[in-house]
């Protein structure tokens, strides 16, 4: 188990959404790696039990943000089988690269569902939960540096992240009355699972070269500001926007 003393986050009951792959499994691994008793959810069952089995998680609840039937049952479920929530970790969500003149309108609402509606309704339960236990918590949201500047072909993701970084503040403004902390992480491009072939090939190469730190980031270059707002070390942020992205976000025009 890796401790430190500022970033403590042992004994702390941890929800995390989208945790079956990509930047959810590595918060999820984070925040268990350093004693977080970590729920991990998501709709792909069978995921999040090889997390559970290989020591990344110590619980998993089948969740999925777009119903809000599943958001209220995975919320109580996780309660359940290890505590009170502290940490939320808002994860889940998925992007449409089509370029803007070809969106459907399910296109849209299906990446507003899920990005933006689903952050909401999972902060909403857990916020809830909180309040009802009489405990302060911490809500991470995952946002991006496409809520912050824009890129072509996604318009839905862009839009979805940029509303999600005003939840954040006006849901921190709301909730720090009640000691619920409410920040976010807008990560730059990060090497997943989903994207690793493409960061591999030409162009893919030739976008790491934009960045100014000239390269893409790893899930784990998260790790750091997961954990500041995790635990009681960022305990007078809430309302921020941690940016991590190699500098892309200052890049000159």
């Amino acid at each position: 188990m890796i401790t430190d003393p500022l970033f403590d986050v042992r004994g702390k009951v941890a929800l995390v959404t989208g945790a079956s792959s990509g930047l959810g499994e590595n918060f999820a691994r984070c925040l268990a790696q350093r004693g977080a008793i970590v729920v991990a959810a998501a709709r792909r069952a069978d995921r999040l039990e090889a997390l559970v089995r290989d020591g990344g998680a110590a619980h998993a609840v089948a969740l999925d943000v777009t119903d809000a039937v599943s958001v209220e049952a995975a919320v109580k479920r996780a309660a359940e089988l290890a505590g009170p929530l502290d940490i939320l970790v808002n994860n889940a969500g998925i992007a449409d690269t089509k370029a803007s003149l070809d969106l459907t309108e399910a296109d849209w609402r299906r990446v507003l569902d899920t990005n933006l509606d689903g952050a909401w309704r999972m902060a909403q339960a857990v916020a809830r939960s909180m309040i009802a236990a009489k405990r302060p918590g911490s809500i991470v949201n995952i946002a991006s540096i496409l809520g912050l500047r824009q890129a072509t072909h996604l318009l839905a993701y862009a839009a979805a992240k940029a509303a999600l970084v005003q939840v954040t503040k006006s849901l921190a403004l709301e909730w720090a009355r009640h000691g619920i902390r409410v920040n976010a992480i807008a990560p730059g491009y990060v090497i997943t699972e989903m994207n690793r072939d493409f960061f591999a090939s030409e162009p893919g190469r030739a976008m790491a070269n934009r960045v100014p730190q000239r390269r893409i980031g790893s899930p784990s270059d998260l790790d750091g500001a997961l954990l500041l707002l995790a635990s009681g070390a960022g305990a007078y942020m809430t309302g921020s926007v941690v940016v991590v992205d190699g500098g892309h976000l200052v890049n000159s025009l």
